[in-house]
């Protein structure tokens, strides 16, 4: 029996759609669909909910928990990791009030800045684990990643690892209809080409019928900046670069040393930037969750449509070798962008089929674009190297080279401020000389 393995099944409804979307899928019908999480009580929430969802679905994928989590990856053909490494409380509070203290202000800490190194460096370890029982019981698995920070955990498991990965993001798929939809425009049939890094990728053409969309958006977007809105910070970053990217503003925000500043503190007003608003986030949903759990357990007849995740659909293409395209984190390998470095993980256009996922040659970014994706591939081959050699000194490398906390913070600052982190995290990271 061919088997899919989701590690984080705790995360219940993320669970619930990807599993979800695999028991609808004709060519994955006959799949055991096991889960594993540290948390017992969430994975038997996510075992029940899924087993309902079997029966009223008519699935014939077989749902099973595990404790152990080598015998969940045992004869995997797919693996999907949506894991986070020490949750809301302590670390992401951690990653949010220390530097706080020194005022340095975030607005998610996922991805790059002073929070995004340092949950790398806390997740890291556990995704090479995940590549040691893989190498042993399952070699040739794909493994999709959907756990951030998206591009250095997707790097670090096909260059250190040794684990055929590719990295999924939402942010590619909701570019082109959150875009259109904030400026009023009709998103059907825009042809559209993204490229660059995870979080900064961009939107490099959208025609319709052979005609440039460019000129419009920029038209609308500069209208739209004379009110207040909730993309004001990637509006900005396209009217002075040229391009939009396709993660939010309040992730790019904290990407450039242009927004969150503590001389221009009416900046924050000016863009409407959601300073704390990741915690703030994490406290709705942990709030939240008791309501929604009691809903989903008691509901006896479960119903899913397929969602939007790409998951089943590359398991799909992959059985069936009907292809399928994808935007996917990859290596630069061959130099698929060639003015961005080999070492980096990048997003580009994936083709998936029977072969696995082939990504396209993209070929130069405009300068400015390279220039500002290098800025934040700096920081993380920089965290890579910290993690792998387990020196400090790269911490404060990747620390000192993040666009936001150089812009914000002294040198010996920066030191400092890397060294109570440290601290504060305790055995939450392995130990750094």
């Amino acid at each position: 029996m061919s088997k899919i393995t989701f590690l984080g099944a705790g995360s219940t409804v993320f669970a619930k759609n990807v599993l979800g979307d695999c028991m609808l899928t004709d060519a994955l019908q006959g799949f055991e669909l096991a889960l594993f999480d540290i948390d017992h009580e969430r994975l038997a929430d996510s075992e029940r909910i899924l087993t309902n969802l079997k029966k009223t679905s008519g699935s014939t994928c077989v749902i099973k928990s595990y404790k152990d989590r080598k015998e969940a990856l045992r004869g995997a053909k797919y693996v999907v990791n949506a894991i986070q490494v020490g949750g809301y409380d302590p670390c992401t509070i951690t990653d949010f009030e220390i530097p706080k203290k020194v005022g340095l202000r975030q607005t998610i800490a996922d991805t790059v800045g002073i929070g995004g190194i340092f949950r790398n460096l806390r997740t890291i370890p556990v995704m090479l684990d995940f590549a040691e029982d893989m190498r042993e019981v399952c070699p040739d698995a794909w493994f999709l990643n959907y756990t951030n920070p998206m591009a250095v955990l997707t790097n670090v498991m096909n260059t250190y690892g040794g684990i055929r990965t590719v990295g999924l993001c939402h942010s590619v798929q909701a570019c082109i209809p959150d875009l259109f939809h904030n400026l009023g425009m009709d998103a059907s049939g825009v042809q559209a080409k993204i490229a660059g890094i995870n979080h900064m990728a961009w939107l490099l053409e959208a025609t319709k019928d052979g005609v440039d969309l460019y000129p419009e958006i920029k038209k609308r977007a500069r209208e739209k900046q004379q009110e207040k809105h909730h993309d004001m910070v990637r509006f900005e970053m396209m009217l002075k670069f040229g391009y939009y990217i396709t993660e939010s503003s309040e992730h790019n925000a904290e990407y450039h040393p242009y927004f969150i500043k503590k001389t221009y503190p009416e900046l924050i007003e000016h863009y409407n930037i959601p300073l704390d608003e990741y915690p703030r986030r994490c406290v709705n949903q942990i709030a939240s969750w008791a309501k929604m759990r009691e809903e989903l357990l008691q509901e006896q007849d479960l119903k899913h449509t397929r969602s939007h995740e790409y998951a089943s659909y590359i398991f799909e293409a992959m059985e069936t070798n009907n292809p399928f395209k994808i935007g996917g984190n990859v290596m630069n390998t061959g130099g698929l962008i060639s003015n961005l470095p080999r070492e980096a993980c990048v997003e580009v256009p994936c083709l998936v089929d029977r072969s696995g996922v082939t990504p396209t040659y993209v070929g130069d970014l405009p300068p400015q674009c390279a220039a500002l994706n290098r800025t934040n591939i700096n920081t993380q081959l920089l965290t890579i190297e910290a993690a792998m050699t387990r020196k400090k000194e790269h911490i404060y490398h990747a620390a000192m080279l993040d666009p936001h906390t150089a812009a914000e913070l002294s040198l010996d600052d920066i030191v400092a401020l890397c060294d109570d982190l440290i601290e504060a995290h305790g055995s939450w990271l392995p130990e750094y000389r």
